[in-house]
């Protein structure tokens, strides 16, 4: 297994499964391998979780009494959009796989379950680098969801500061996308909050209004921010200022 990335404990991995044998079996392998492993038997212990904490990983059983697992992973991501989800169940078709992908499940497994292969899967999500987007705009973060997500990093939303201050605090985000025009403390402050919290994640800044925006650019750059791209998005140039700054390092970004 590869070296946790960017962050100061162990990843976390949800189990949830109404088969308390294969959520046992999970959670010994799993912990055995150095992951933060906590289970659920049903939708709405593992909710009750979620809101407690963030996940890097939920493994989630499609068919169970009650909430199914795809609805699920819809409260899930609106609590904890970062959580990447692999969908385990024993009646994969084509049908069910295009549900779950809809959903914004990653990954479909079948069962019996390849242990193998279900742990490549996880060690695969884990590495994919972590964003946080910071925007009131609620259409746009969906939009930036799923366009970060079919490039495969692991994306976070926050809409005003506290919520941004309260995600800093639980994880650790190799790059932080910030709008400057904010309700509430401007995307500058934000930008603090972000040093603050961590001085090795990576900074973009974004705005849809220029002019009006231009100076607090210029400052926060002048501050250390690194780099600033504008709505509406040159999306290339938004992946490829992604992938740039998510692989870098602070020392790597000053050069």
């Amino acid at each position: 297994m590869t070296d946790y990335p960017m962050t100061s404990q162990s990843p976390r991995i949800l189990v949830v499964d109404d088969e308390q044998d294969t959520c046992a079996n999970l959670h010994d392998i799993l912990t055995d391998l150095g992951y933060q492993v906590d289970t659920a038997n049903d939708g709405e212990a593992a909710l009750a979780l979620v809101a407690q904490q963030p996940y890097d990983v939920a493994l989630l059983d499609l068919k169970m009494p009650g909430m199914d697992g795809l609805e699920l992973y819809r409260r899930i991501k609106a609590l904890r959009s970062g959580t990447v989800a692999i969908v385990v169940t024993a009646y994969a078709t084509s049908e069910t796989a295009k549900a779950a992908l809809d959903a914004g499940a990653w990954q479909v497994l079948s069962k019996p379950v390849d242990f193998g292969h279900l742990l490549k899967m996880v060690n695969d999500a884990i590495e994919q680098p972590l964003v946080l987007v910071v925007d009131d705009d609620r259409e746009l973060c969906e939009t930036l969801w799923d366009l970060f997500r079919e490039h495969q990093c692991r994306v976070c939303i926050a809409h005003h500061a506290a919520e941004a201050e309260a995600r800093l605090q639980e994880q650790r985000f190799q790059v932080v996308l910030i709008d400057m025009k904010l309700p509430g403390p401007s995307g500058r402050e934000v930008f603090r909050l972000v040093r603050k919290a961590d001085a090795q994640a990576r900074t973009v800044l974004i705005t849809g209004r220029r002019s009006e925006t231009d100076e607090l650019v210029k400052t926060t750059l002048a501050e250390g921010a690194d780099a600033a791209c504008y709505k509406p998005f040159d999306v290339s140039q938004l992946l490829t200022t992604l992938k740039r700054l998510a692989g870098s390092t602070p020392a790597d970004t000053e050069r």
